[in-house]
């Protein structure tokens, strides 16, 4: 399973770096799984929220991901840089849909969930974002669920910065396992969330 977390400017760290922990102490354990950060368009270096800099690994047109993992940050605060921005802008949005029509996997945290608001993708479909956009979400046309984390199948949402864990311990129990999550929980000591809304029943 190859996974990219997308990047862009004003991300908000958590969002990003906590499940990309999650994914990488999985693959250690045994997961059958790659995980990258990737951007947009080719870059050295992009700034977060709280000016952590990260050098992505590649650009999204340089993967096949089965699953890309979207941040929020800077939406509810309409920051310079940030989800809002990115919405706003256009770019993002239309990658995530062109890349959910080929049949990739999309995932959002936080204000992400923003994103894939702008792109058509929450049409229709559950979904929770951050506490402070849910507004937003509400004058969207996704059907706003008090969850932890929403699955809906090949859309899944978290609200909340720290939700992006349990929203990485989610997809990994859903695709590699219980105890490969045990094991992840373990060395983390971290207690994952049962706060999960599944359309299957999952």
């Amino acid at each position: 399973m190859e996974i990219a977390i997308v990047l862009f400017e004003g991300f908000d760290e958590l969002d990003a770096i906590g499940p990309y922990e999650v994914f990488e102490n999985a693959g250690d354990a045994g997961s059958d799984l790659t995980v990258s950060l990737c951007t947009l368009a080719e870059t050295e270096r992009i700034t977060a929220s709280h000016g952590l800099r990260v050098e992505p690994d590649a650009t999204l047109d340089d993967r096949s991901p089965d699953l890309i993992v979207v941040p929020g940050g800077g939406w509810n605060d309409r920051s310079e840089a940030g989800a809002r921005t990115e919405a706003e802008r256009g770019d993002l949005p239309d990658a995530l849909a062109t890349h959910h029509e080929r049949g990739t996997t999309i995932a959002a945290v936080c204000t992400g969930g923003m994103l894939l608001s702008s792109a058509g993708l929450l049409d229709g479909r559950p979904a929770v974002t951050h506490a402070g956009a849910l507004p937003d979400l509400r004058d969207s046309a996704a059907h706003v669920v008090d969850a932890r984390v929403v699955d809906d199948g090949d859309i899944l949402t978290a609200g909340g910065v720290t939700s992006g864990i349990d929203l990485a311990f989610h997809i990994v129990e859903r695709e590699f396992g219980t105890e490969i999550v045990r094991t992840v929980a373990e060395e983390m000591e971290y207690d994952p969330t049962d706060d999960v809304h599944a359309t299957d029943g999952r």
